[in-house]
């Protein structure tokens, strides 16, 4: 990851079990008799860098290049003219073609090869030698094991091909021969794996070492490079797998159904398949380490953080929910397998592009979706340290991640609970082991315990650190230790702290009488038939008083007013039954309806055409007595009329 020895790369590679293979030794090679491009190769090379010039910059190839550069190999469209005696309508077999073919592109492969390991490599490690260049070490790192790759196919691979087409006629067969050689392809992982690490450090020295740039230019001058880069040519082994599986798929596609070579053709096929795998597994893993190692330069690199095992899920901008001041502010989630980083994005990008707040920990997290009109797409991510009320951009944003999380692994499954829609109150057994969500400030007016109205100066809010009730100072006036916070004591109601401690407070609270209006928002909101924010119009239709309206399920011929939707007491009730319900045709902007009986007219104003529709429906039927929300309307027009 960090780019330094081949030794360390290894180490590193280790870690995730990846690494196919050792790095060879190079010391005491001596270069070979250079070979030749054939002329019509020499045209083709040509060809093929005109067109990859224009996508080819000065620093090289990207892994987008690379993956599709690779993917072209689908189209065919790599595949050689047939050479003399190979032309269409020859009497020479499909499959006999096919093989010649595979025979001439390895010959030229080879070719390939012997200019990248011993020209390239050779005459940069020779410059190398002398400390005027690069390290040797960097020379090594960016040819990683070419040399192995050059010396089976040159060797062992291409003398086999040549040797069993020359006696063709005798023994017509290549697929043992394939399948002997095909485990030897799994080298190819290894070279895959460093192939943009080395496109990285060409890039670097060359800026670094104007020597090392010069030499480079120089030997791509030379007609045996046809006029590509050294990333052109680096390019070829990671395009070589791919080719050897379509040339393979078409030469078994034409053979003879009883063809001798059918059984070992398909089982070297399946071969090659294997070995193609495992280099796209390597390009995918050394992709992964290198978006990862990115993000942990952004994070800063902090010691507890960076681990390449570790899996980037989804990263992206969020908005945070205060509590306090019911405003929102920018924050950055970045999701992994194992953890939840709550980031800060840095005012001044030195180094990290992002400071970490918290870190929570995949194993015990959940996750609940809010039903907030006024923040919609919020969620609450609930931890044992922490939790946090977030608004994302759209609904699925957070929850889609951990899903295809989940899918894919079981212990994720089993860490993550996935989305929740149960009341925001902890379970009992919960309290004091998980941090709570805090109810913002906003939603109440009252004390969530005794229900005395909050004020500025003698009621002021708090938060049981608990529950995460808001609750008023004599209400809160206690401490109590909290095993999310390391067993440190924190601020809790009265109701939390007897329940934590054991403790009993000597405070007649029997017998207390519980009013009419002494239901909560929140509990029966849950359990409602409509309930949403309205606002109700004084006697000149000019303002009013908005608040929470709710006509509960188990008591449907009431209308209830609070406040806020988390009041635990509401202002006033107003009995439907025999009410009329009035349309008020106003502008766009205002969307009234009455209730009307005898002299009491109340007027609503609704923020929306449907919300008006929905709430006139709903208290029609509470005004006819309708109490079963199956059962069917008699009239359309039932109590609603037309206000005069």
């Amino acid at each position: 990851l960090h780019g330094g020895s081949r030794q360390k790369a290894t180490a590193v590679g280790g870690i995730n079990g990846r690494i196919l293979g050792l790095w060879e030794k190079r010391a005491g090679r001596q270069p070979q008799q250079l070979p030749t491009f054939p002329a019509s190769q020499s045209r083709s090379l040509s060809r093929e860098g005109n067109e990859e010039k224009d996508q080819q910059g000065r620093r090289g190839l990207s892994f987008k290049c690379l993956r599709s550069l690779r993917y072209k190999i689908c189209e065919d469209n790599w595949r050689r003219p047939q050479g003399p005696g190979l032309e269409p309508g020859s009497q020479e077999p499909e499959e006999k073609k096919i093989a010649l073919e595979l025979l001439e592109t390895e010959q030229a492969y080879v070719n390939r090869l012997h200019l990248l390991d011993q020209v390239f490599y050779t005459e940069l490690m020779k410059e190398a030698k002398t400390g005027k260049t690069v390290p040797e070490e960097v020379v090594k790192m960016i040819f990683s094991n070419i040399s192995s790759i050059y010396q089976f196919h040159s060797e062992f691979f291409l003398p086999e091909l040549r040797k069993r087409m020359e006696d063709w006629n005798r023994n017509p067969r290549i697929g043992d021969v394939i399948q002997k050689l095909a485990p030897f392809l799994k080298m190819y992982g290894e070279y895959v794996k460093n192939f943009d690490k080395a496109v990285e450090l060409i890039t670097a020295w060359s800026e670094k070492s104007p020597p090392f740039q010069e030499l480079i230019a120089d030997i791509q001058k030379r007609k045996v490079c046809a006029n590509l880069t050294l990333q052109h040519h680096m390019l070829e082994p990671v395009q070589r797998i791919p080719r050897y599986e379509l040339l393979l798929k078409d030469y078994v596609r034409k053979l003879p159904p009883q063809s001798p070579d059918r059984g070992d053709a398909e089982k070297a096929l399946e071969m090659i398949f294997m070995v193609a795998k495992h280099s796209n597994a390597a390009i995918a893993e050394m992709e992964r380490l290198q978006n990862l190692w990115v993000v942990y330069q952004r994070l800063g690199l902090e010691d507890d953080i960076v681990d390449p095992s570790n899996e980037l899920i989804k990263e992206g901008p969020i908005q945070k929910i205060s509590t306090r001041n019911n405003s929102t502010s920018e924050k950055y989630l970045f999701l992994f397998n194992n953890m939840l980083l709550y980031c800060v994005p840095k005012v001044i990008q030195v180094g990290a592009e992002f400071q970490v707040h918290l870190r929570m920990d995949v194993e015990g997290m959940k996750v609940r979706e809010l039903k907030d009109t006024e923040f919609p797409h919020t969620f609450l991510v609930s931890g044992k340290q922490r939790t946090l009320e977030l608004q994302a951009r759209a609904p699925p944003a957070f929850q889609d991640a951990i899903d295809r999380k989940e899918k894919r692994s079981e212990t994720f499954k089993a860490a993550v609970h996935g989305l929740e829609t149960d009341t925001p109150a902890l379970k009992t057994e919960e309290l004091g082991r998980r941090a709570p969500q805090w109810v913002r400030d906003n939603l109440v007016t009252m004390c969530m315990r005794c229900k005395e109205p909050f004020n500025a100066i003698t009621r002021r809010r708090h938060h049981c650190r608990a529950c995460g009730y808001v609750v008023c100072a004599r209400c809160s006036d206690y401490k109590a230790e909290l095993q999310y916070d390391g067993n440190r004591p924190n601020r809790v109601c009265l109701e939390c702290f007897i329940f934590l401690t054991g403790h009993t407070v000597l405070e007649d609270r029997e017998g207390k009488y519980k009013g009419i209006l002494e239901k909560g928002a929140a509990e029966i909101s849950s359990r409602s038939l409509l309930c949403s924010s309205l606002q109700l119009l004084d006697k000149n239709g000019k303002g009013g008083t908005r608040g929470w309206f709710v006509i509960p399920q188990d008591d449907p011929l009431v209308l209830y007013i609070y406040a806020a939707p988390q009041d635990v007491r509401a202002l006033t009730s107003i009995p439907l039954l025999g009410y009329q319900v009035r349309d008020v045709p106003q502008s766009e902007s205002r969307h009234l309806f009455q209730l009307a009986q005898s002299r009491q007219v109340f007027t609503f104003m609704a923020d929306t055409e449907e919300l008006k529709q929905r709430w006139m429906k709903a208290m029609a039927r509470s005004a006819a007595g309708i109490t079963d929300p199956e059962e069917e309307e008699e009239e359309d027009a039932g109590p609603c009329d037309e206000a005069e």
